[in-house]
């Protein structure tokens, strides 16, 4: 059991980047590749891109101070210049850089509308790039492991970032044959996404443990149990949307959109336990 305090702090801070820069940049996904059956939306996805991106940045830079402390073992280190600057000489603050730009452009992308949307498309892509650069995939020097986290990620940040247009379309009586056809074109392409994220993700998990005797005999290896458990669960929630509740919708049943909604909430929840185990994954446990 890891009993630093800065150590966990930057769990958290860490949880709350994944969430804002894979969020922010499926939604930015989102708004390009079903444009067309988002009519209405483009506002409020703008909106809560914003808001995600800003949380990212907070807590990217929260991230970097907490680097910081840890160093120091006290919270000096937070604001301390001489030790920020140490690690703004480092790789860290390279990745710091990657992840502000990005999630500022996907910020400014959403606040302008228009031509921002390939703005704030790439800043996404770039904050998602930033994952890549530095923990354990990068420490392996495989660029071909590197590519597979990069497609890993944007798989997720597709998945998570149909939710919420998906919940806002289904719980609106009159636009309901909308969310049947979005939920319908977004399970259509997500066979190859999905195809994606657990290859990548399976291919990763065994590339940095090496062993199954290490997987069960390791805190590392435990904790990527979980969450190779918790992205179990959603794809079972994500096929129960497939073949019940957009079917449903489609066929007009009296009750499919709160069902949908119902499980759209489920995985929200268990998103945000992915983003939690992975930060603990990246922050307090290390590979065998």
């Amino acid at each position: 059991m890891i009993s630093d305090p800065w150590v966990w702090a930057a769990v958290l801070a860490r949880t709350a980047l994944y969430a804002g820069a894979l969020v922010a940049t499926g939604m930015v996904v989102m708004r390009l590749v079903f444009s067309g059956l988002l009519g209405g939306l483009d506002a409020p996805l703008r909106r809560r891109a914003g808001i995600f991106a800003a949380l990212g940045i907070l807590a990217a830079l929260g991230a970097f101070s907490l680097r910081g402390a840890a160093l120091t073992g006290d919270a000096s280190g937070l604001t301390d210049p001489e030790m920020l600057g140490v690690l703004w000489q480092t790789p860290v603050g390279d990745v710091l850089i990657w992840q502000v730009a990005g999630l500022a452009a996907v910020l400014l992308g959403s606040l302008i509308g228009g031509v921002g949307l390939w703005l704030a498309l790439a800043g996404g892509l770039a904050a998602l790039w930033s994952f890549v650069l530095l923990g354990h995939v990068s420490d392996t020097g495989a660029l071909a492991l590197q590519v597979t986290l990069f497609l890993h990620l944007l798989a997720i940040a597709a998945w998570v970032g149909v939710l919420s247009p998906l919940a806002w379309l289904a719980g609106d009586a009159e636009r309901r044959a909308q969310a049947a056809e979005l939920g319908h074109r977004f399970g259509v392409a997500a066979i190859g996404f999905i195809a994606v994220l657990v290859v990548a993700g399976l291919w990763m998990a065994l590339r940095l443990v090496g062993s199954v005797g290490a997987l069960l005999g390791t805190g590392y290896g435990l904790v990527l149990l979980a969450k190779l458990g918790c992205v179990a669960l959603l794809l079972g929630l994500g096929a129960r949307n497939k073949v019940k509740h957009v079917p449903d919708l489609r066929a007009g049943h009296a009750g499919a959109g709160q069902a949908l909604r119902r499980t759209i909430r489920a995985e929200w929840a268990v998103f945000w336990v992915i983003f939690l185990v992975t930060a603990v994954l990246t922050s307090a446990v290390t590979p065998p």
